[in-house]
């Protein structure tokens, strides 16, 4: 007869991810062990195996979480009837929020992607590929001589995302500048500079 799953099973996963994402953001994947991780959940290396069968399993499910959460917010702000500028204003504010409220699975998104096995690696890839194909599509209809020129498009869209990917390293939640303020600085820096591409 099959285990009956707790009633507070996603509960314990997701507990499990957050400290995860914790101590990945701090030791890095290679220097975070499974003990590391029981201890930190005042829980045993077992239960930890039980919930994820790899410290990779592990890892993908920190990084597919937050990609997750990015996507459906791309997806709002793709579904918005407003012009291309409000909703690159948007999505850089949904951004920014989730990079402060999740600082550490964004920080370990951007450092342990190559510590995933390449068929995980590739689904991650993927999702955050459909996030810089959103952005592309915002600042062609910004700038339309961006649609034929898909190097700039592609190259502008990356710049886009290195204003606000690394804010994790320097920005204070607490600082003079609050996420929605820094993120709509960087899209003033779009919308001011996107002709001159």
């Amino acid at each position: 007869m099959a285990r009956k799953q707790a009633a507070d099973y996603e509960q314990r996963r997701e507990a499990i991810i957050d400290r995860a994402a914790e101590l990945f953001a701090v030791k890095g994947f290679l220097g975070c062990s499974v003990a590391d991780l029981a201890e930190a959940c005042n829980t045993s290396k077992s239960l930890i195996y039980h919930y994820y069968p790899s410290k990779e399993d592990i890892l993908h499910a920190v990084m597919a979480s937050h990609v997750e959460q990015l996507s459906a917010a791309a997806a709002e702000v793709a579904a918005m009837p407003q012009g291309p500028a409000t909703r690159l204003r948007h999505l850089s504010r949904r951004f920014m929020r989730l990079y402060v409220g999740a600082a550490s699975r964004q920080k370990v998104l951007l450092n342990d992607l190559a510590h995933l096995p390449p068929d995980r690696r590739a689904e991650i890839v993927a999702g955050q590929r459909a996030l810089v194909t959103l952005v592309e599509a915002i600042l062609a209809d910004l700038h339309p001589a961006l649609v034929g020129d898909a190097a700039h498009r592609r190259t502008a869209a990356m710049l886009f995302f290195g204003m606000i990917n690394w804010t994790h390293t320097w920005m204070k939640p607490d600082g003079a500048l609050g996420a929605d303020e820094i993120a709509d600085m960087a899209t003033g820096m779009v919308l001011q500079g996107i002709g001159g591409i």
